[in-house]
């Protein structure tokens, strides 16, 4: 049971709910940021990543660095692009356009692959660009928070490594790390971006990345520095590594108290294998499809092998209206999103059922929320 004061349950794509003990590790006393106990946590932190993630390669480095997932689409523009080169941006909702806006930002010209609403980029089409020009990165998002779409990166990566083995493979995987199963080396993945506050299950605060080996050796050879300060590898690389090694270090004064809930969170993640918490993920994710199949909804993701199971997007019925029915559901204790993507925004709602709401089912997240989107249904006219 939560000790946690009364609150509406939160199942939006993110922030989502925490657990208590991460919650208490954010209360943890003020402390040195180069001192031996904070140092010992950030470094385990930092090798939990690579279980997170599932790398045993030494070459591969990951980052624990204060700020949002946004922070990660600089860093990797900012890193591993310099001004004029290009690079092919998949894009299957809102999170697709903001990425490329960035690379533009830095002078890299982004060029977007783009797909229907609900749907992903055919692998045949991406083929095609790639052999039509060279790219120094793809990049994909794994789950499109706007639109609850989930790509195929073992697949793309396979097809990446076999058309244009020089091009960098770079996932977006801010509302899939967590949740969805990410091999970062039988995939052979060379980045992967996210945030603390989807399925990890850490409150809002923190970037974190895993890099290959080569995509470490791909920033070392630029031509030209990074084109930022605060997001330049030459200045974290160092820092992460000391940290990992159990070493102080300094750059920028990291946050104690975030990281040592993201440890807690890593710990409690670790406390069962990665595929029993994808399993754990994909069950209550079908069970949520499911009902709301049996209620004549339709996803935003009508195809099932694009349906994230992390979150689920929801078109509206006829007749109901996305704000009444969102204040309706929080009459009820329980708090969705709504539309995000700009073309269709107010035609869906949004469901996120990722962290302790879908690996804990003594919590009764879940069947509260169900519960309050028929019943809400219902007094708003809506019968399936």
């Amino acid at each position: 049971m939560s000790n946690q004061p009364e609150h509406p349950t939160l199942l939006i794509p993110g922030p989502i709910e925490f657990d208590n003990e991460v919650l208490q590790s954010m209360s943890h006393h003020g402390e040195s940021h180069v001192g031996v106990p904070f140092v010992i946590k950030f470094g385990e932190a930092l090798a939990m990543l690579r279980n997170l993630f599932i790398t045993a390669d030494p070459s591969s480095q990951p980052f624990i660095i204060s700020g949002s997932g946004t922070l990660g689409w600089d860093m990797v523009a900012a890193n591993l692009a310099e001004r004029g080169d290009e690079v092919l941006v998949l894009h299957t909702g809102y999170f697709a356009d903001s990425f490329a806006d960035c690379f533009e930002t830095y002078g890299v010209s982004a060029t977007q692959l783009k797909a229907p609403i609900g749907d992903r980029p055919q692998l045949s089409d991406v083929e095609k660009a790639l052999r039509d020009k060279k790219y120094k990165l793809i990049t994909v998002t794994h789950v499109d928070t706007s639109t609850g779409v989930l790509s195929d990166i073992k697949a793309l990566s396979e097809l990446v490594h076999r058309v244009s083995p020089e091009t960098l493979v770079v996932v977006d995987g801010v509302c899939s790390a967590g949740s969805e199963e990410i091999q970062f080396d039988e995939w052979g993945i060379d980045v992967v971006l996210t945030a603390s506050q989807k399925g990890i299950g850490c409150p809002a605060g923190l970037c974190i990345m895993m890099c290959s080996g080569r995509a470490i050796e791909s920033f070392k050879n630029r031509k030209t520095p990074p084109a930022s300060y605060f997001a330049s590898f030459k200045n974290w690389l160092p820092i992460m590594q000391k940290y990992e090694d159990l070493k102080p270090s300094y750059f920028a004064t990291p946050p104690p108290q975030l990281i040592r809930a993201l440890h807690t969170a890593l710990l409690q993640i670790h406390s069962h294998t990665m595929p029993d918490r994808f399993a754990a993920h994909r069950k209550t994710s079908q069970r949520i499809k499911s009902v709301v199949t049996s209620l004549g909804l339709k996803q935003l993701a009508s195809k099932p092998e694009n349906q994230a199971n992390g979150m689920t997007a929801i078109y509206l019925p006829e007749g109901v209206k996305g704000p009444e029915l969102l204040a309706n559901l929080l009459k009820k204790g329980v708090i969705f999103a709504g539309g995000l993507h700009k073309e269709i925004a107010p035609k869906y709602i949004r469901f996120g059922h990722m962290g302790v709401s879908a690996t804990d089912s003594k919590r009764g997240d879940i069947d509260r929320a169900l519960e309050a989107l028929k019943t809400g249904l219902l007094e708003l006219g809506y019968a399936p």
